[in-house]
């Protein structure tokens, strides 16, 4: 199966909105289950496409996962400093896992950073996602844990864990 990466288009935002909020939910990825209102945000793939670059994974003709990519000083950055991209909302839908659709979309957004001639790619990442982090790491992202942050700073357990790539 080839994957391709490219720019997703209006009418495969549906369908990607829907890809990440299941994964997430799936995933148990939201603190607060299918109520949790970040869901809302992972389905909002047109307003993601408004403020950055929206990438798919498409592989015969079917949408596989997505990924945004945060140019530097673009307004989706949650902890991208100068000189730096960010990706965020990283997901596979669950039946096209382990066929390198994720590595594939996390090597399009260090391409895009490249080019940019950005200093970093960041990004943030919960504990639990192992399998994401494994990508991560074998692409020579690290950890940088003083950038940690939680975005609910009423839940405590809500940590998100930080990682960069020097470019």
């Amino acid at each position: 199966m080839d994957v391709v990466i490219r720019p997703a288009e209006p009418g495969e935002y549906g369908t990607l909105g829907e890809i990440t909020a299941q994964a997430f939910l799936r995933d148990g990825l939201l603190d607060f289950s299918d109520s949790d209102a970040y869901l809302d945000e992972l389905r909002d793939v047109g307003k993601q496409a408004a403020a950055a670059e929206v990438l798919v994974a498409v592989a015969d003709g079917t949408v596989l996962g997505g990924v945004t990519f945060v140019a530097p000083g673009g307004p989706l950055a949650e902890i991208a400093g100068p000189g730096e991209a960010e990706m965020r909302m990283l997901a596979v839908a669950p039946a096209a896992r382990r066929r390198g659709a994720g590595e594939a979309l996390v090597r399009a957004c260090v391409e895009r950073a490249r080019a940019a001639g950005c200093l970093r790619l960041v990004l943030s990442t919960q504990r639990t996602m192992h399998a994401a982090h494994r990508i991560y790491e074998r692409l020579g992202f690290v950890r940088v844990p003083e950038r940690d942050w939680n975005p609910l700073p009423d839940a405590d357990d809500t940590v998100l864990l930080a990682y960069a790539l020097t470019l």
